[in-house]
């Protein structure tokens, strides 16, 4: 029985980590450009590089995610340990799988935003999608933390040192 998750699956995770934070923290310039941008008008060398950046991580992150899922199939994950109650298992599914679906679909909106000039995709993008991804982010942290403290599962070491 697999009881962690393997380096290639532990280094995609800190990986896309890093970058989905990247993106949503700085994501300023791209308020900026989706003005310009959306509004005809044009836009400043600055801006454009920091809106190609936020366009190639967003589509480094769609990558990485198909990836992730492909290994995640190909692979599975341990089981959900057995000090978690049933409930809060149905909700860490549910989490698990809301994220892989947001880190594919909010990068597409992206690239059809960006590429494609689609406003409703640029609105979505920055909108909802993006309020969704923080609550399931806040999820995760919040399900990891009440593993590791409450619980005392030392779920994290699965994630980090791949050891149980």
């Amino acid at each position: 029985m697999k009881t962690a998750f393997s380096l290639s699956q532990r280094i995609l995770h800190w990986l896309m980590a890093v970058l989905i934070l990247f993106n949503l923290l700085f994501s300023d310039a791209m308020t900026v450009f989706g003005e310009l941008y959306f509004g005809d008008k044009p836009i400043p060398p600055d801006i454009m590089t920091s809106a190609n950046i936020h366009a190639y991580v967003g589509i480094a992150i769609l990558v990485l995610a198909l990836t992730r899922l492909c290994l995640r199939i190909a692979t599975g994950a341990p089981p959900h340990p057995p000090e978690e109650p049933a409930f809060s298992r149905i909700v860490a599914t549910i989490t698990h799988w809301a994220l892989y679906a947001m880190f594919i679909i909010m990068p597409l909106a992206g690239i059809g935003a960006f590429y494609f000039k689609n406003s409703m995709a640029a609105f979505a993008h920055i909108g909802w999608m993006k309020t969704v991804l923080w609550v399931l982010i806040c999820l995760h942290i919040l399900g990891v933390l009440v593993h590791q403290f409450y619980w005392k599962t030392n779920i994290l070491r699965r994630m980090t040192s791949g050891r149980t």
